[in-house]
């Protein structure tokens, strides 16, 4: 498979106009269009759907789509790597993180990345659980990821902050303006919680248990924000970090839980196996602006 064949097909992709992609590409529409009919050739699959009046991806196409996309990256970092002077670090982190659980955590990592090494190229996935994390290293899909702990595996990580959980009610709750609030009250409530093997949901439901009782949930929500909004909509109660504190939605409290309260221990997680140049400056970076807790 040649680039220039891959180029072409990205080109037809995002302008969905052979016209317009041979006009982007400076050269012919009949020359790209035999250009995309080796590739369809080569792949064994109709990639494009071409009608009179429209160009259409078929699902090959769009399963092919972000391959494309990551082919001509890296083609462009490798060429950079290769100009690079001493001492500059190329390449691409794919980081997996969970959205408002790592609203205090990733923006001083990825500001610090950027200042240090611009040349790293970050590609950031959101709503990513510990579960997702784990195997979509294992499988190579990401590089790095905040998680939560416990984690299943063996992977390493590294603790970058724990945090106590407290109380989530509704602002018209009968609680809402306690200034503490027992666990146990909470047993006889519905709950909105993260689904599968989140840590946050495991902590929260060993920490029900120990407490004598099981939740309830009502719903099951995998962006930890949602979780706080449907709180806010009074379809349930839940437990969020201290980080969470002052981002709230509106309609919703949180309240420090009485006694000692659970502990969300959050980490970054890698494989050791696949450490590149990029991936270990992120890591050195992480060390320095987010270093492990006490």
């Amino acid at each position: 498979m040649e680039m220039r064949w891959v180029e072409a097909f990205l080109a037809v992709a995002e302008e969905l106009h052979f016209g317009r992609a041979a006009d982007r590409l400076h050269m012919a529409q009949s020359p790209l269009s035999q250009t995309i009919k080796k590739l369809e050739r080569y792949a064994g699959a109709q990639l494009f759907e071409r009608t009179t009046r429209a160009v259409t991806l078929t699902s090959a196409g769009h399963a092919f789509l972000p391959h494309a996309r990551r082919i001509v990256a890296e083609a462009d970092l490798a060429l950079s790597a290769t100009r690079a002077g001493p001492g500059r670090v190329y390449g691409r982190v794919r980081l997996g993180f969970s959205g408002a659980l790592n609203h205090l955590t990733l923006p001083p990592l990825t500001r610090a990345l950027r200042t240090r090494h611009p040349d790293v190229a970050l590609n950031l996935v959101d709503r990513v659980t510990t579960e997702d994390a784990v195997e979509e290293i294992e499988q190579g899909a990401l590089d790095v990821a905040f998680i939560g702990l416990p984690a299943p595996g063996t992977l390493p990580h590294r603790v970058v902050t724990v945090e106590e959980l407290g109380a989530v009610v509704p602002s018209d709750h009968p609680f809402a303006d306690r200034a503490e609030i027992g666990l146990p009250e909470l047993a006889e409530h519905d709950w909105v919680l993260m689904p599968g093997q989140s840590a946050l949901r495991a902590v929260i439901l060993n920490s029900c248990q120990h407490n004598g009782f099981r939740p309830r949930v009502a719903q099951e929500i995998k962006d930890p924000y949602v979780v706080l909004s449907l709180v806010a909509g009074g379809l349930g109660v839940s437990l969020a970090p201290t980080c969470i504190r002052p981002i709230m939605p509106a309609g919703a409290v949180w309240i420090p839980l009485r006694g000692e309260p659970p502990l969300l221990r959050s980490a970054l997680l890698w494989h050791p196996g696949r450490v590149s140049e990029a991936v270990g400056a992120l890591l050195e970076v992480a060390e320095d602006v987010l270093p492990t807790p006490g």
